[in-house]
């Protein structure tokens, strides 16, 4: 565990007073996530509650017939286990390790405690739970509006939020599941970002090269959430 809240990395903890983090830093266990790893299932009760470090977590809504579409992303911005804060315990969709990393894991009856006591961390928690909301439903007009290019330049902007770094471990076939849309439309969005020098695809990487350049061609939907994250919780993701 880290000896203070300011090498946590995660925002959420670092933003803590030291005296409310030394409560809870006894029960931190730092866990090396692989990618894959699924941390909560859908209607599963909550008993840890994770804060990524360098990881990234996907929130994952499961139709009957097996296909995903991603409904949120989770990084050093945030937590996984909202759930059990908010008294509800369990969720409809899965949380599932999309790129591996380090992450802060807590039996979740400690954070509860922590966050009835109505301190910074309260505070902290539901500004948070309000800015993932915005990103949520900011997803769900994205991907029913904008142009598959717009969306994929802000999905990866997004992602790179939460990795901090601009070589992804990513294939076609795994974003396409993500953005709820076909292959084929991936590998057209992806070869105009490549064409135009923005990306770099190779089997199962893509790497940014002009981060400004994908922040022009990304829809208004990424600045929003950013705005967003900035505005409640004083930093933008990433």
């Amino acid at each position: 565990m880290p000896e203070n809240n300011q090498e946590s990395i995660n925002k959420i903890l670092a933003a803590l007073p030291q005296s409310q983090y030394k409560r809870i830093a006894p029960y931190l266990r730092q866990v090396d996530l692989k990618g894959g790893d699924i941390l909560l299932e859908p209607n599963e009760e909550t008993d840890s509650i994770y804060f990524p470090q360098t990881a990234m977590i996907s929130l994952v809504s499961i139709m009957m017939d097996g296909s995903t579409t991603e409904i949120g992303l989770v990084g050093n911005e945030g937590m996984i286990g909202i759930p059990a804060i908010l008294g509800g315990k369990s969720t409809t969709s899965r949380s599932i390790v999309q790129i591996p990393g380090l992450a802060l894991k807590i039996p979740a009856d400690i954070i509860v405690q922590e966050f009835y006591r109505g301190e910074k961390f309260q505070q902290l928690t539901l500004f948070y739970i309000q800015a993932l909301l915005t990103q949520v439903s900011q997803s769900a007009a994205c991907n029913r509006q904008h142009k598959i290019e717009e969306r994929l330049a802000r999905w990866l902007l997004s992602v790179q939020d939460c990795v901090l770094q601009n070589e992804i471990p990513l294939t076609q076939e795994f974003i396409a599941n993500m953005l709820g849309t076909r292959r084929s439309g991936v590998t057209v969005a992806a070869g105009i970002l490549q064409q135009a020098g923005i990306i770099r695809y190779t089997r199962g990487n893509i790497t940014i090269l002009n981060q400004d350049a994908l922040e022009d061609i990304a829809c208004e939907c990424y600045r929003i959430v950013q705005n967003e994250f900035i505005r409640l919780l004083g930093t933008r993701r990433g």
